[in-house]
């Protein structure tokens, strides 16, 4: 196995602890707490419900999680890693390759940027493991993913212009398989990738799973899932909860959250009851959004998630790279009003708007709270554009009512978008300029 350090130690230390050495916590703890016996790894969730907690897993499920991404896979392989090791993502990385006994390469990508990921990828794909296995994998999130395609379609990437000129797009292709999670993948963005021919896999899952256990919107092998308080019999939405030997022993020290989210069947059969609402076809799982996002906007829901995708296919249509995020907001008339806020590399509106968290170098990690989040109008244009490509694809009720500009969206964990972070300087933008939503 392909030792560095400090990729080494982090490496050294999982494999300790799945062997039923010390407990390894790739972050400092936040508290004293005993452990569960047979835990291997705590790992902080990204605390985007509040509160980050510890998470349990042992190590039956770290096993059971590597074994069946690599079967989904067509097999062990090498991996690249290029998030931070100490989400449940990159640690995920490293667990998978201990487990297979694979090599492991750290790449020290803090920015991310695509000209850098191109070197570091085509020397990693260009020199043989030291154990023999023909296949390499990697883990991005879809804001790496978002950078590698507009850098390969004339944009800088963000990256400050490093001369990518489409040499990270097509290191990407060159792996046998590409985890794309953390966070929704966007159609448009994922239909480009696979079009340059990207192996892209989309993951679902999270800290209390181990991390991905539904790919594609299938589950991995020993992996159930269900929809609990679906809306009547046989219907085909609800909340997602997850079973199988992948999920976490509970939550350290707080066996109130672990009871509340850790269930057990009269059958015996435990399952995870997880915040997201998702759909059920054929046995694909389609997510939906957090069930606390949903917005109630003059007495329909409207699902963020939905919202933001039919956004990315008109930004698609206009060739205009970018990421959005929804949310609602207080409304006098109608509850809550749809609003939008777009990512658009490059743009930098009037800073004045409220202080909030922004990305800052770049890491897909956490960002720091304290600086301003600056907010603009969107043009009349667009604003019109995406009113119609969103009321015509969801119904009116879907269409954003106001839509903002910024240069990027605020994260919390590797990928994730600080929702909340987000609403919060909406409001407050809107509070301080006295503004209404834009009626139908």
């Amino acid at each position: 196995m392909t030792l560095t350090d400090p990729a080494g130690a982090v490496v050294r230390a999982v494999r300790d602890a799945l062997d039923g050495g010390a407990v390894y916590a790739p972050q400092p703890r936040l508290s004293d707490a005993a452990v569960p016996a047979g835990t291997a790894l705590v790992l902080r969730t990204s605390g985007s419900t509040g509160n980050p907690r510890e998470v349990a897993l042992s190590a039956a499920a770290l096993r059971a999680s590597a074994e069946a991404t690599h079967d989904r896979l067509g097999g062990p392989g090498r991996w690249l890693l290029v998030l931070p090791p100490t989400h449940v993502a990159g640690v995920q990385v490293v667990n998978r390759t201990v487990v297979a006994g694979t090599d492991v390469r750290v790449g020290d990508l803090a920015p991310f940027t695509p000209g850098a990921f191109a070197a570091l990828a085509r020397d990693f794909l260009d020199s043989p493991g030291a154990d023999g296995s023909g296949r390499a994998y990697v883990s991005i999130v879809p804001t790496q993913l978002h950078r590698l395609v507009a850098a390969a379609d004339g944009g800088d990437g963000t990256d400050g212009g490093d001369g990518d000129d489409g040499a990270g797009l097509a290191a990407l292709a060159r792996f046998d398989a590409v985890l794309v999670g953390g966070a929704a993948t966007p159609a448009p963005l994922l239909a480009r990738a696979r079009a340059a021919g990207v192996r892209a896999v989309t993951t679902y899952g999270m800290s209390e799973t181990s991390g991905g256990c539904v790919y594609d919107g299938v589950p991995l092998a020993g992996v159930r899932v269900r929809l609990a308080d679906a809306a009547g019999p046989g219907a085909a939405t609800g909340v997602v909860e997850l079973s199988g030997p992948v999920l976490a022993e509970g939550y350290v020290g707080d066996p109130d959250a672990t009871a509340a989210a850790f269930r057990t069947d009269p059958d015996g059969t435990r399952w995870f009851r997880t915040s997201d609402l998702g759909r059920l076809d054929d046995g694909r799982l389609t997510i939906l959004g957090r069930a606390d996002d949903v917005i109630l906007t003059g007495g329909v829901n409207v699902a963020p998630a939905a919202v933001e995708d039919a956004i990315a296919g008109h930004l698609a249509v206009r060739g205009t790279p970018g990421e959005a995020c929804v949310v609602g907001v207080p409304d006098d008339e109608w509850g809550q009003a749809v609003v939008a806020v777009l990512a658009l590399p490059g743009h930098a509106p009037a800073v004045g708007a409220p202080e909030h968290r922004t990305p800052g170098d770049g890491t897909p990690g956490d960002t720091a709270p304290g600086v301003p989040l600056p907010l603009a109008d969107a043009d009349g244009e667009l604003l019109a554009g995406l009113r119609t490509a969103v009321g015509g694809r969801l119904g009116a009720p879907a269409a954003p009512r106001r839509v903002y500009v910024t240069p990027a969206l605020p994260t919390r964990g590797p990928g994730k978008v600080d929702r909340r972070a987000v609403r919060d300087a909406v409001v407050r933008a809107e509070r301080n300029q006295g503004r209404e939503p834009v009626r139908p």
